[in-house]
């Protein structure tokens, strides 16, 4: 009887889940680390079930069939019934993960939004605009290894060593917390406990609390000390220390879903201060106001730029 309670508050969590009710970090509290693991899978599935090709369409129609004589394992909700079924579907005929290759894990975050994830070794990910995580679940225990694309705040439990690659260079932790922002050209870390190494290059950099490395457009790369306990972005601001205008522009690009059209001014102006993520027209203020240029909207989403 227990065991049945415990099935059906499992499949009410999976289905809240799904629908965005529960976060990463709420669902990993509520449920077994095989349950869990299990979940991140369905998700995964369904992820990849919109992007298969046609000729999987009858199979998994198939699927669907003979899951709708196990409905008695399937707690029905009053949203999405279809979603909850191609979930249990993925969890009853689990040989369909032979369609869907390696367990690599892919999350992105769309214009202006933050995305909080719970990794399986309880470290946690916080992601913020137009950025991009790719690691590898199955063997995570023994290879805590992730690529990113964009900007993400890591908070890593203690263990084996944890590193982050992007295209710009390498970090490796044993368990801290620390901010990359890996965009184009820029690549930027902030450590804000425990210690970070750094490889750009040919060169590696010991981070303690405090300290900031970071290198722009294959130029010198800078060291200094930053005094927040945490990266202003999570609290809604973007902030900047002696930036070229064009990664805080490409920043606001970023926040708002905007094109910024900059062709009349000099993007290479640098730019110290920050901007909020709750206001279009107060962070163009913010920064363009100060450095004398001009912006207007000529077409929506479309802001032109000019000196004054």
């Amino acid at each position: 009887m227990k065991d049945k309670e415990s099935h059906n508050t499992n499949d009410t969590f999976l289905a809240q889940w799904l629908e965005g009710e529960l976060s990463d970090i709420e669902l990993k509290a509520l449920v077994s680390e095989n349950d869990y693991k299990s979940f991140l899978k369905i998700r995964k599935g369904l992820e990849i079930y919109d992007g298969l090709e046609a000729s999987t369409e009858t199979s998994f129609a198939k699927i669907q069939e003979q899951i709708s004589n196990k409905k008695g394992n399937v707690r029905k909700l009053h949203t999405n019934p279809w979603l909850i079924g191609i979930a249990a579907s993925i969890v009853l005929f689990f040989g369909l993960f032979s369609i869907l290759g390696n367990d690599m894990v892919s999350i992105e975050t769309s214009y202006g939004e933050q995305k909080t994830i719970a990794l399986l070794d309880g470290s946690e990910v916080i992601m913020n605009s137009k950025s991009t995580l790719t690691y590898n679940e199955d063997n995570w225990e023994t290879n805590r290894k992730l690529q990113l694309k964009g900007e993400a705040y890591f908070k890593v439990k203690k263990g084996s060593t944890f590193t982050v690659e992007t295209e710009n260079g390498k970090v490796q932790v044993l368990g801290t917390q620390f901010n990359v922002n890996t965009v184009n050209d820029y690549f930027e870390v902030v450590c804000f406990e425990g210690k970070v190494s750094v490889a750009i290059k040919d060169e590696t950099y010991m981070l303690l609390p405090a300290n900031s490395v970071r290198r722009i457009n294959g130029n010198a790369i800078e060291t200094w000390n930053n005094p927040d306990v945490n990266p202003s972005w999570i609290h809604g601001e973007s902030s900047f220390k002696s930036v070229p205008l064009i990664y805080v522009i490409s920043a606001l690009e970023s926040q708002y879903n905007i094109d910024i059209h900059s062709d009349a001014i000099d993007t290479n102006i640098i730019y110290t201060g920050s901007f909020t993520h709750e206001n279009l027209d107060t962070a163009l203020q913010t920064v363009f106001k100060s450095l004398q240029i001009q912006y207007f909207e000529k077409e929506k989403g479309n802001i032109y730029l000019n000196l004054k």
